[in-house]
């Protein structure tokens, strides 16, 4: 059975124009997205992902290509449209007001319509899409954080986190919807994000992680993000501080959980996994009452939100392989061995 990747793709190479719209191709070795119908040359197939949405595509820090304009709409060229994705290439991090559409004779309104009948974003998320897939691309590029952080024109670490944070959210009084606040944490494995409110934990997941930028833009439909910290962030902090010291074993911060139900039965059929021990997907799925759904619970087990402390680290193939792990193999070897080191007797 071919796969979607595999269709994908080859709608890609024929231009398949039934497929315009369904998908948009990010491009790794260029930098830029398209749509499926482009007349540039084609990569090949490993140089290739795949986006549902043109926001994910700009969220993983693509650039739209400037021969098939996949943010014009279809069979059609908007000057608005195509002028302002060339305002945002031009300054990329430019944060948009309604003075500056006033300045170059246009009205706020029409942009936030022609936008959001198009895209489902507006203009400003569209621009704030660009501008977070540029600070994640290249932290997972491998440039070191001081680099990103002197190049985007801040002098001092704690300024770098506070930029990041500030790509991600919005002030809290331009929404009705509850809020979290988004804290970047240093910790020996590499930077981490969390979003928390007074109550629980939301979101903790290496700031490299792929698909990070689409888990923050789902947050965001539930509720409003803005910089800074809540005593749940104090408290994942320090309990993550004890946990790599090889003091703390089982985590006590309270914690949310946003998925399906059965996504939240898996997550929480993680948590019992004992420190430093591991588990088939088989054996998971068995604890989660679908011996047969393994597929189904990998799946989930992807999904997982709260890195580390709900420990999707802790599940391997049944041949003891490490099989995936969002947060990349590396890091799910040493948080392995790190256990298993430190594992004190029940």
């Amino acid at each position: 059975m071919i796969n979607q990747t595999d269709e994908f793709y080859a709608a890609l190479v024929a231009k398949n124009g039934h497929y315009e719209g369904v998908f948009f191709a990010g491009i790794k070795t260029t930098g830029i997205f398209c749509s499926a119908t482009c007349p540039a040359r084609k990569p090949k197939r490993e140089n290739c992902e795949f986006f549902d949405t043109a926001q994910e595509a700009l969220l993983a820090g693509y650039r739209p290509c400037k021969r098939c304009h996949p943010m014009a709409f279809p069979q059609q060229e908007s000057a608005l449209v195509r002028q302002l994705i060339e305002a945002v290439e031009a300054e990329p991090e430019k944060r948009w007001s309604d003075a500056d559409f006033r300045a170059l004779g246009i009205d706020s309104s029409t942009v936030r319509r022609q936008f959001k009948k198009r895209f489902g974003m507006t203009f400003v998320a569209y621009a704030r899409s660009r501008r977070m897939g540029l600070a994640l691309q290249n932290i997972r590029s491998g440039e070191p954080v001081i680099d990103a952080q002197l190049n985007a024109g801040y002098e001092s670490g704690s300024g770098f986190r506070v930029a990041f944070s500030r790509i991600m959210g919005e002030a809290p009084q331009s929404s009705s919807r509850p809020l979290l606040l988004a804290e970047w944490l240093d910790t020996p494995l590499g930077p981490m994000l969390a979003l928390a409110d007074d109550k629980a934990l939301h979101l903790l997941e290496f700031t490299d992680r792929r698909g990070l930028e689409r888990e923050i833009e789902r947050q965001r439909k539930h509720y409003a993000i803005a910089p800074g910290r809540t005593s749940i962030t104090d408290s994942i902090e320090a309990e993550l501080k004890e946990y790599y010291a090889g003091k703390l074993q089982r985590f006590q911060t309270p914690i949310h959980f946003r998925g399906t139900p059965f996504q939240q039965t898996v997550w929480q059929a993680l948590t019992t996994i004992p420190y430093g021990d591991t588990w088939a997907y088989a054996e998971l799925a068995k604890n989660v009452g679908n011996p047969k759904g393994f597929r189904a619970v990998a799946s989930a087990n992807g999904c997982n939100q709260l890195a580390i402390i709900v420990p999707c680290h802790r599940v391997i193939n049944a041949d003891g392989e490490l099989g995936g792990y969002a947060g990349g193999l590396v890091r799910k070897q040493w948080l392995l061995r790190h256990e298993q080191h430190t594992k004190r007797p029940a």
